[in-house]
């Protein structure tokens, strides 16, 4: 059974920071691609930040260096880290794994981030 699951998520001010992981299970983890999606109330869900097998990132336009996703293999574990929060933040913040052949896709249940004073 694959589980991504989340944590991390919660209520922080505007300028502050937040770090959510995502503990994977029940996949074979290093041939996946990883990565972070967010879904905001009355919008699309669009992408926050990928990793690749070989460690390559990939981010959102709207992320302007603010945030760093990594990957470790050794823990099957991914995390975002996220700096300079505002508003506009304020989302469910979703793991997911993409087997990099493409024929495998999975989505854990997501994480609450809201960035208000």
């Amino acid at each position: 059974q694959v589980q991504l699951v989340e944590s991390g998520g919660g209520l922080v001010q505007p300028g502050g920071s937040l770090r959510l992981s995502c503990a994977a299970s029940g996949i074979a983890f290093s041939i996946y691609i990883m990565g972070w999606y967010r879904q905001a109330p009355g919008k699309q869900r669009e992408l926050v930040a990928t990793v690749t097998t070989g460690g390559n990132r990939n981010y959102g336009d709207f992320v302007k260096g603010r945030f760093t996703i990594s990957r470790d293999n050794a823990k099957n574990t991914v995390s975002l880290q996220m700096n300079s929060l505002n508003a506009e933040d304020t989302a469910v913040y979703y793991c997911n794994a993409l087997q990099s052949d493409g024929t495998r896709n999975y989505w854990g249940q997501g994480t609450q981030v809201t960035v208000s004073s």
